[in-house]
């Protein structure tokens, strides 16, 4: 039996201590918020989306950064492993849009609590306000760890510190602080799956327009090529746009606008099940059915309400112009700005909005088969502290399940 200390009370420490616990060992779990998985509480609007119904090897492709390195990890604890943890500690799931698992309750806590379960259930000594300051050393040996209280010897130290997203749940970079100190490598930290702010005033003014069906398409200034396009849904907020596709997006081209660094000019296709051709044979349908009404009234049956009088002051047609004096010139711009909507993203809203943080300790530092970290014997690293993230989906939440589980088994 060894002691082994995991620092951090989320989704990838508590699976650790489980795990650790489960091999029989002396564990105690460290948290410096007032209770166990706060960031959990709030992933999926409450509900907590903690995996993914997908075959595993479909996981790969959703993962941004290093998926490779996650093989050991995904293997060793899979998503039906988790689902069918969640079901014997009391709570069953279910599965939504995307293959999304949820607690049946949508419940978040539900979550929460079948972990709690497991660390009692494996005699995982708990200790709350309990904040990590530092590691203890002996010859290039992690030994424990210094708390505000005094140090806390042990024979192996699991980090699970977690990024800098969400920071009021406690994420505030304590890990890459002691990876720093080791001299690890720590790589650029940037805001994922997070919503973009737009430059276009006539963006607030459709706040809270959700738009169903649509493809995104972001692009460097003077490109022509797409760094980003998909299909999906997106909304428009008071600061610029959010949604699944916006989320998405963030996590593949958020390099590109961290720290103010570029702009992306984006275009909205709001019929993308329309090529050009056929949708210019719906507008001369909708002239020659109202050829005598005013323009105010073209878009009555394309558009959504609220986003009617935004597009009506683009196209830049006098309102009380009749539809059968429509030209081929103004058709043509109606046509281009329900094909291509304008927008112009200028940064993200950053960690206090962004789901997952993008970078951390390099994987290049850690054993991928154990979580050890390399140079340091004795040390352990999991979850969102490592430079790890997918998508949106589930994906996240077992990179930290996955990653904390072999962790804590690998201790010996």
């Amino acid at each position: 039996m060894k002691h082994v200390i995991v620092v951090g009370g989320g989704a990838s420490g508590m699976a650790a201590a489980i795990a650790a616990g489960r091999a029989g060992h002396k564990v105690t779990l460290l948290e410096k918020n007032e209770k166990l998985g706060k960031k959990i509480y709030i992933t999926g609007k409450g509900r907590c989306n903690f995996t993914n119904g997908a075959p595993i090897e479909d996981f790969f492709p959703m993962v941004m950064s290093n998926r490779k390195f996650l093989y050991s990890a995904f293997y060793t604890l899979t998503n039906q492993d988790v689902m069918d943890f969640m079901e014997a500690h009391g709570t069953p799931w279910k599965e939504e849009r995307g293959q999304r698992i949820f607690p049946v309750s949508d419940r978040a806590s539900d979550v929460t609590h079948a972990l709690k379960t497991a660390l009692d259930e494996y005699r995982v000594k708990v200790c709350l306000h309990t904040e990590v300051r530092g590691l203890l050393m002996e010859e290039d040996r992690v030994c424990g760890v210094v708390t505000q209280e005094g140090k806390i010897r042990s024979d192996a130290v699991i980090l699970c510190t977690g990024g800098l997203s969400y920071p009021t749940t406690g994420s505030t970079g304590d890990g890459h602080h002691f990876a720093k100190q080791l001299g690890l490598k720590v790589t650029d930290l940037r805001p994922a799956l997070v919503p973009f702010t737009c430059k276009e005033s006539y963006i607030p003014k459709m706040q809270g327009l959700s738009l169903k069906n649509v493809t995104l398409s972001l692009y460097l200034e003077g490109k022509k090529k797409p760094v980003y396009r998909d299909f999906g849904e997106m909304m428009f907020t008071h600061f610029g746009i959010t949604g699944p596709l916006v989320l998405s997006a963030s996590s593949q081209v958020g390099k590109y606008v961290a720290a103010g660094s570029g702009i992306l000019n984006g275009t909205i296709d709001l019929k993308p099940a329309l090529d050009h051709e056929k949708l210019d044979q719906k507008l001369l349908r909708i002239i020659e059915e109202m050829p005598n009404k005013q323009f105010s009234n073209f878009y009555d049956k394309l558009l959504p309400k609220v986003m009617i009088p935004v597009m009506l002051e683009l196209t830049g047609i006098p309102l009380d112009l009749k539809l059968n004096s429509i030209t081929k010139e103004m058709r043509e711009k109606i046509l281009t700005l329900l094909k291509a909507f304008p927008l112009t993203v200028t940064g993200t809203r950053g960690f206090k909005e962004a789901i997952v943080t993008q970078g951390g300790i390099s994987v290049k530092e850690i054993d991928p088969s154990t979580m050890a970290v390399k140079r340091f014997p004795g040390l352990f690293a999991a979850g969102e502290l490592l430079d790890l993230d997918a998508l949106t989906g589930g994906f996240n939440l077992q990179i930290a399940f996955s990653t904390g589980d072999l962790a804590g088994r690998s201790i010996e």
